[in-house]
């Protein structure tokens, strides 16, 4: 096996303390890493016990938003709930083939799929 697992996804951001407040904030993320980088922070966060964590990275400003972040999520009402008390549009939950889903995206348009766990 020539790759084992991935660690990292980065995630552009144009404001790392409004991204902090979001993600751990809002989401409830646990906050990894918050170093010093010479093009900002290395900050990383990531949901308790997750295995991947999400570095968001403000020195890629013509990176574009990405999407199609899949997350677990146990209560797809509270979290479309938590999201619209911020200010934030949520799209479901919503019944699909597949199972059930809420479409969300960050501040900064990086678009998730939460799936209930």
């Amino acid at each position: 096996m020539l790759i084992s697992s991935i660690d990292t996804v980065t995630v552009p951001v144009a404001d790392q303390e409004r991204a902090l407040e979001f993600y751990a904030g809002v989401l409830g993320f646990e906050v990894r890493a918050d170093n010093p980088f010479p093009m900002g922070r290395w900050l990383t966060v990531a949901p308790k016990g997750a295995a991947t964590a999400l570095l968001l990275a403000s020195w890629f400003p013509d990176m574009a938003p990405i999407g199609g972040l899949v997350v677990a999520a146990p209560d797809l009402d509270a979290l479309a709930a938590r999201l619209r008390e911020h200010g934030l549009a949520a799209d479901g939950p919503s019944d699909q083939p597949w199972g059930r889903q809420l479409l969300f995206h960050d501040p900064f348009g990086n678009g998730f799929v939460a799936s209930q766990a």
